[in-house]
């Protein structure tokens, strides 16, 4: 007799919780207690749950799509990422599907799920925050998975990454070079591996020099457009903020010029920014003296090689980890 598939339905009555309780598990939910989400997986894993199991079994040959899911798709960094996979995904004969998670863990972690149900070959995972539990799903489904950007600890897979702690050590050196002493660190979500790195390249580079890191002025959040504008005008209105500043991205380096050019005076004019990421229009933002400028398109051309590799089993099993150099770029400070 063929074996019945196994329902989230079966799953919640084996963990004694409601299907709506392991849908929120499935979907990465932080609302869902510890507890109750290992409850859960254990039922999960005795039941032999799957995600998604008879659409993957129907499954009898490669689509030749590759998914990929963002953050957002409004930064010129993740666009140009997913134009360089498309280039070279093509000439292999592979087409792609681009998604969102608008930088909601919950929101991934059901994309990836869609993606999934969509029967791709691949994922190409730019991630949000720090958690991977939600890929033990996709991974028993043998979908590989590259990163991009950043990564997940606890989750082995192939990775396209950047070394960002040595270039924010090299344009924070920079900026000492011409002879700043006090140096704020305008940056991200502490968690994700980015902003870990290009921290401890800003805190290397000021130890290094003899620095103080004056913790008040260590500032970590979401880096968006408006994180950086309020932090400026909080900066701006505190008369013993230092006038230089290391920004760990775009965003936030858009967010915090706009406050300077629409609000902040007199003492604007003494601001300097070193930040990630250089852009075509970087000389064009008028606080920024060093930008640190990122290999977008090898990086899509790794990641979308990488992939198809998995796919086609090419390589080296285990992990490959590749991790490219930045470049220091230096513009003129208009005033």
């Amino acid at each position: 007799m063929a074996r019945e598939t196994v329902t989230i339905r079966n799953v919640a009555q084996r963990a004694n919780v409601s299907t709506a309780t392991v849908s929120r598990v499935l979907n990465n939910d932080p609302r869902v207690r510890y507890e109750t989400k290992q409850v859960v997986l254990e039922a999960m894993e005795s039941l032999g749950y799957k995600l998604n199991v008879v659409a993957r079994s129907l499954k009898t040959s490669r689509t030749h799509t590759i998914g990929v899911l963002a953050p957002d798709l409004a930064g010129d960094f993740f666009m140009f990422i997913a134009e360089s996979m498309n280039r070279e995904l093509t000439l292999h004969g592979y087409s792609l599907v681009v998604s969102t998670s608008r930088d909601s863990e919950e929101e991934e972690a059901k994309r990836i799920r869609h993606l999934a149900e969509r029967l791709v070959d691949g994922i190409v995972l730019i991630p949000v925050g720090s958690s991977s539990a939600y890929l033990s799903q996709v991974s028993a489904l043998h979908i590989p998975i590259v990163f991009v950007d950043r990564a997940l600890e606890g989750f082995e897979s192939d990775q396209v990454l950047v070394d960002n702690e040595g270039g924010a050590y090299e344009a924070v050196c920079a900026l000492i070079g011409e002879g700043h002493r006090r140096i704020g660190f305008l940056g991200g979500k502490p968690e994700v591996t980015t902003a870990k790195e290009r921290f401890a390249g800003y805190c290397r580079a000021m130890e290094e020099a003899g620095l103080e890191i004056e913790q008040k002025y260590v500032r970590f959040g979401h880096p968006t457009l408006p994180f950086g504008y309020r932090t400026m005008e909080e900066i701006i209105k505190d008369p013993d903020s230092p006038d230089t500043w290391f920004i760990v991205n775009l965003f936030a380096h858009l967010g915090a010029t706009s406050y300077l050019v629409t609000e902040g005076g007199e003492r604007a004019q003494h601001i300097t920014f070193a930040a990630f990421d250089e852009m075509p229009y970087s000389p064009l933002l008028r606080y920024c003296r060093y930008a640190v400028q990122q290999p977008i398109a090898e990086m899509g051309k790794a990641a979308a090689n990488l992939i198809i590799d998995r796919i086609e089993g090419k390589g080296p099993p285990e992990p490959q980890i590749l991790r490219f150099r930045t470049r220091l770029i230096q513009h003129p400070l208009v005033r």
